[in-house]
């Protein structure tokens, strides 16, 4: 199994705890084997709930616009936005158990990337437009596309993969929100010929088709 970048970090220490406590089962008798019999459990289930998490599998590419994020669509409505325009925006909702690196949905070249620091209210609340979040401006063939990773009440931290200039294909790795969170894509309405996916919809990012766009 693939992990996606950074997620060693995270996984190997909790490893290394449960490998710890394992020992120390051998070395203890009465209570504290049993104390260290249940840390070892726990730290094991943390373990593989983090390589769960930060799995990262191959995908093969779809067609027209691809969903940016795995998970169920939360929302789409029409809106105006100050970098797209008249637009309209998938919203997506990523739980724990789902595929947390985020993907490019056409080719393009990153145009900005701006940090906003904010609360850490739930991710499918309303609320939480206004946290801690990342929007990404991406030059296309179709005009510009925004992307904003929204962290969530678990999480607390948003890694981009790319900087701006960077020019990445479809389907290409953009970065991953750590423990569940919330995905926009914002794509010009003029410029979309249909949206192929609904509210309730479950998708996988660089794989599932969200949008045509016109020849």
């Amino acid at each position: 199994m693939k992990i996606a970048k950074g997620g060693l970090s995270w996984i190997i220490p909790f490893f290394l705890i449960t490998i710890s406590f394992i020992f120390l089962t051998f070395y203890t008798n009465g209570m504290l084997k049993y104390v260290a019999y249940s840390l070892s459990i726990l730290s094991l289930f943390i373990s593989l709930v983090l390589l769960l998490f930060f799995r990262d599998p191959h995908r093969k590419i779809g067609n027209g616009i691809v969903a940016v994020a795995d998970g169920v669509i939360r929302e789409i409505v029409k809106v105006d936005d100050e970098d797209v325009g008249a637009s309209t925006k998938i919203s997506t909702f990523m739980n724990i158990h789902n595929v947390h690196v985020n993907r490019m949905p056409t080719d393009g070249e990153i145009k900005d990337i701006i940090h906003h620091k904010g609360a850490h209210t739930p991710a499918f609340k309303k609320e939480s437009e206004k946290n801690e979040r990342v929007t990404i401006l991406i030059k296309t063939g179709i005009g510009i596309i925004k992307i904003v990773q929204i962290a969530g009440i678990l999480a607390r931290r948003i890694v981009p993969y790319v900087k701006k200039g960077d020019t990445v294909k479809k389907g290409g790795k953009i970065g991953i929100i750590r423990l569940g969170s919330r995905v926009d894509v914002y794509l010009s309405t003029k410029k979309i010929k249909s949206i192929n996916v609904k509210a309730k919809d479950r998708i996988k990012a660089g794989e599932d088709t969200i949008a045509e766009i016109y020849d």
